[in-house]
Parts: C-alpha cells; sequence; structure tokens
C-alpha cells in the first residue's frame, strides 16, 4: 500500500508514533494497552501548577457566540426556548436580540489542558458554576484556566486502585472587553484505563427497552414541558417547596450523541492528518480496546461499546457536560426570560448510558434578598427510568425580577478571581519559561 507513491521511508522517523509502537509487540516496548499508569512525577507536574492561571493553548470548538453557534449548541441539548433561536421573539425582550444559555460557554473550553495526567482515562463529574451576565450573539469569547486541588481516594470505579478527582476553574470572558462572563469549577474523575476496565462496576445491565405505554408517556411528558418565556415569573410568586419540571431528556441514543457533538464541539476527536499529529504530541493518549483490538481515542466511549466496555462500562454513554447542560435547560425554562441563573452546581454519579431516559426535576427551598438581587434557592436532581439517581440533589440559585424593585440585578465576580485573571499569560509561554 502507497509503494507507488513513497519510494524511500525513514521508518526510524516514525518508530515512536503510538500507531507504529503499538504494532511493535516483540520488541518489548510498552504498548498502549500498557500505558496509563498515574506515576509520581505526574502528581508533581500537576501540584507545580496548580493555581497558576493560564490562557489556554487552544479552544475546543466556538470562539465566538453567534446566532448559528448557539442555535447548533441548544439543538444538540434539545433545547426549544425560542430566546435562545428565535430571532424576531428575541429582538422584543430585554436583551433585544438572541443570548445563550450558560453552559453555551462549555462549546469554547471545557477543563484544563496541561493537567500532567498524560493517558489516564477521565470523565467530567460535576462542576459548581458562577455566571455575571448573560451572553450575546455577537459575543467573541476567552478563558483564563487555573487548575485547583486534587482529591486521591480508593473509588469502586477503579478496582483496587485509586481514583483522582481533579478540581479546577475555567473563568470564561468576553474577549473585547474582557469582562468575566461566568466560570465553573469543574470536578473530574482520573481512573488508569486498565484497572477501571478490569473492575467492571458497571457492566451487566442489560439495555432497557419501552413499550407502547412507555413511549406515551415519554411522548407526552415532552409535549407538557413547560417555558415560562415571555410571562415573567416574579420573587413575590415564588414559594419554599414550589416544584420545578420536570424535563425529561431521552431515551439516550447515538444519535443524541451526534446531534450534541454538533453542537457542542469535541475536546479530541479529530480527523485524518489532524489526528495523527495529534498523537505524535501526545503518545499515551489512545485507547486499548481487547475486544476489537483497535487503538483509539478515548472519546469514543460516547459512541461505540467496545470503547466503555473498555474502561468497564457496559454501553455507550453520555458525555459529562451533556448532562449539565440538560440541567441548566431546567432553570431557564422555569425562570423565564427575565431571570438569570446565577449559580448550578451538579455531581454526576452513576453512568447515563445507551437507552437510559433521565428526568430533571426540583423545588424551591429559600427564597431571600441579597445586595438588592431578589433570590431563590433550588434543590435539584437528576433519575433514569429505573428510579436511580444519576444527579444527587444539588442547590442552585436563580435571580428573579420584583414586581416591587424592578429587573434582575446581575452579580459581580470575587475580586479575588478578577485579580487571578488579570494574571494569566498564555500556556506555550509559561512552559518556554519554566513557570508552570
Amino acid at each position: 500500500m502507497l509503494e507507488d507513491y513513497l519510494s524511500e521511508v525513514d521508518e526510524r522517523k516514525w518508530e515512536n508514533h503510538p500507531r507504529v509502537r503499538i504494532k511493535k509487540e516483540s520488541s518489548g516496548e510498552k504498548t498502549s494497552s500498557e500505558s496509563g499508569k498515574v506515576t509520581p512525577e505526574m502528581l508533581e507536574r500537576r501540584n507545580f501548577r496548580m493555581n497558576k492561571p493560564f490562557i489556554p493553548s487552544a479552544i475546543y470548538f466556538n470562539n465566538e457566540a453567534t446566532a448559528d453557534t448557539i442555535r447548533h449548541y441548544v439543538d444538540g441539548i434539545g433545547d426549544t426556548n425560542p430566546l435562545f433561536r428565535d430571532a424576531g421573539y428575541a429582538a422584543k425582550t430585554k436583551y433585544g436580540g438572541i443570548v445563550a444559555p450558560g453552559t453555551f460557554l462549555f462549546t469554547h473550553q471545557w477543563t484544563a489542558t496541561g493537567s500532567g495526567l498524560t493517558g489516564i482515562h477521565g470523565w467530567y463529574s460535576g462542576g459548581d458554576w458562577q455566571w455575571y451576565k448573560p451572553i450575546y450573539a455577537g459575543t467573541k469569547l476567552t478563558s483564563v484556566a487555573i487548575i485547583r486541588d486534587m482529591a486521591i481516594k480508593e473509588g469502586r470505579m477503579a478496582g483496587s486502585g485509586n481514583i483522582y478527582i481533579d478540581y479546577g476553574d475555567i473563568v470564561y470572558l468576553n474577549a473585547e472587553t474582557q469582562e468575566i462572563l461566568g466560570k465553573e469549577l469543574y470536578h473530574i474523575v482520573w481512573a488508569e484505563r486498565s484497572a477501571a476496565g478490569g473492575a467492571k462496576k458497571n457492566r451487566g445491565r442489560s439495555k432497557q427497552t419501552y413499550s407502547k405505554q412507555d413511549w406515551i408517556r415519554i411522548l407526552e411528558a415532552y409535549e407538557r414541558e413547560e417555558i415560562r418565556g415571555d410571562n415573567p415569573r416574579y420573587w413575590e410568586d415564588v414559594n419554599v417547596g414550589d416544584g420545578v419540571g420536570p424535563l425529561i431528556k431521552g431515551p439516550l441514543s447515538v444519535r443524541d450523541e451526534l446531534v450534541f457533538l454538533m453542537g457542542a464541539g469535541s475536546p479530541f476527536l479529530k480527523a485524518h492528518k489532524i489526528e495523527f499529529n495529534y498523537e505524535s504530541r501526545h503518545p499515551n493518549f489512545l485507547e486499548h480496546v481487547e475486544e476489537t483490538g483497535e487503538d483509539d481515542v478515548p472519546e469514543l466511549v460516547h459512541y461505540l461499546d467496545q470503547f466503555s466496555r473498555a474502561i468497564g462500562v457496559e454501553r455507550a454513554y453520555d458525555y459529562g457536560n451533556q448532562r449539565m447542560s440538560w440541567m441548566c435547560n431546567l432553570f431557564t425554562n422555569w425562570m423565564g426570560d427575565e431571570g438569570f441563573l446565577w449559580r448550578m452546581s451538579g455531581d454526576e454519579r452513576a453512568f447515563n448510558m445507551m437507552g437510559d431516559t433521565t428526568i430533571l426535576e426540583g423545588k424551591v427551598v429559600k427564597k431571600y434578598i441579597e445586595n438588592d438581587k431578589y433570590c431563590v434557592d433550588i434543590e435539584s436532581w437528576a433519575k433514569n427510568q429505573l428510579g436511580e439517581m444519576t444527579m444527587p440533589a444539588n442547590v442552585s440559585t436563580v435571580i428573579l425580577p420584583s414586581r416591587e424593585k424592578g429587573p434582575v440585578i446581575y452579580p459581580d465576580p470575587d475580586p479575588q478571581l478578577v485579580e487571578e485573571v488579570k494574571k494569566a499569560r498564555p500556556l506555550n509561554e509559561m512552559i518556554v519559561e519554566g513557570l508552570i
């Protein structure tokens, strides 16, 4: 193959590329199936990078919120709110045009690059969001990453091994004004691939099937979804104990994952030359799948059952930030166009596999006034069709308009965060200078 096009090739040039290295079974070199071990050097490198703000060297997908990129994103999470997609409708709101839901920022940057745990499988397991400004169509984006703490625990997902819970802030800014739009303290769980695959904690559950009556109820639940929209929900009209939702998503299919990918982008899916060049720079990146004999991108766990089974999960499953985006959808449906989602917290404790249906809901647990902001705290959670909690209860905060005092007052970011962001420099420069 290709001999007619390439007369001379220096094979030594490519012997360390992972696609070549994994074929050298008799050489004694470490293959991709043997890689992915957490070493003291990795942890030392990560700790050295803690609490040093940097500007990531690349973005995941979008560097601008446009009417199109916002629409593609809300299409990907099944959000039909006209505020995010209908220019004529949005023009009549206080925003004067289309805005994005807060979790649209995932499409710019998701987690901090350069944590140092090369070749270790990671799961986004939740986060703690704060937003400070609306995200208008036409907003150009930039971000600052800050690696925070890490907790090391014994975890069932890793069998007898450890799991590594990685925390870090992604701070999102308007690239032109440098205003902070929002930030997320993300939670990433890392586990060695071989240990996770051997533990088989999430193996054996059969795929859910649905009867005619099940489908009638699913379709009816979608039909009854309430979008508050241009009917303001005033703070004075809300009571502790009020329900929020429910909102249904699923039954999950590969189609849902592909449409999400089209709107939210991918951290690691690349094509042809771009992919193979990336692998050259990240030689322990690939995941080996014994079931197929293939080595490829770990992100395929969201599409191919063989890849998910290699890490101990029975079937392909959703993206973590996809499920967090559904939670954001629950709140924006409830609060209406005049409300503002200030804080949102979520933890993902179970895999949402192909065939699973997710029901998101919540209840009001507190209402109060904080620095002239009329706040409502909502405890929200998600469960699957079996009644299992896939996201345990966490409290989020919505700011609502007041009948007496008027429209929402937007919150300010913490002054310490503002100062950290000002110190951020490009990641590659800091690496060259030995600062990170």
